[in-house]
């Protein structure tokens, strides 16, 4: 069986943020890898430093020390011009809060990161509103639609700039029990056609048990 190509990898990252005694420790020496196609599911109490592994993994925030590769692409040392230019052709985040552009449609909101990387593809959008349920709502402002919708949409911008990692922070944690499920089905299904690497952050062990891997970050180290 041929092996995936690696697409994520963290060796011996490490953050600490300031506290009124000094800095205090959030991640210390954690490494992780993803490869192409897989699913992968990060898991661990509040304030065990989920999101901001996820953000480190995603060139958001930068490590204290460790090294950090996301596509060929080493973070280390990287200007903030030269990370965002990897952020905005690698790496793509779905956030818990959605973060649509209020004054775009839906179709602008789906195709904008796509803009930025140069990866516009009207077929590719239209498949993915089809695929999501969004066709009847593309003219319509995210404020008209339902957090199920709006999540959707957030699903269909970040895979419409055919990203090769994927990081998803609790992405169905503001939605209904129903509406979580269907998302998660279609934002797997996704992935899967796409082949790009997902990483995602949750609480719920019954979505973490859908990942084809599981890590438990627990005192600043996977477990």
């Amino acid at each position: 069986m041929k092996t995936k190509a690696q697409i994520l990898h963290l060796s011996g990252v490490e953050k600490s943020f300031d506290g009124a005694d000094g800095p205090v420790p959030i991640l210390r020496g954690v490494d992780l890898s993803l490869a192409a196609g897989e699913t992968l599911a990060l898991t661990g109490e509040s304030g065990s430093g989920k999101s901001t592994l996820l953000h480190i993994a995603g060139g958001l925030e930068m490590a204290d020390a460790g090294a950090v590769h996301v596509a060929g692409h080493d973070l280390t040392g990287m200007s903030d011009t030269q990370r965002a230019a990897v952020r905005c052709t690698e790496v793509a985040v779905v956030f818990q809060q959605f973060n649509l552009i209020p004054s775009l449609t839906v179709a602008d909101n789906i195709s904008f990161q796509a803009r930025l990387a140069g990866r516009v593809d009207g077929e590719f959008v239209a498949d993915l509103a089809r695929k999501l349920g969004l066709t009847e709502q593309m003219r319509k402002y995210p404020e008209a639609l339902s957090g199920g919708q709006q999540q959707r949409v957030a699903i269909a911008r970040a895979i419409a700039a055919r990203p090769k990692v994927l990081l998803a922070d609790e992405p169905t944690g503001n939605l209904d029990e129903s509406t979580a499920a269907d998302v998660l089905d279609q934002l797997l299904a996704l992935v899967a056609e796409t082949g790009a690497g997902l990483m995602l952050v949750t609480h719920s062990p019954a979505i973490a048990a859908r990942m084809d891997r599981q890590l438990h970050l627990s005192k600043g180290r996977v477990a």
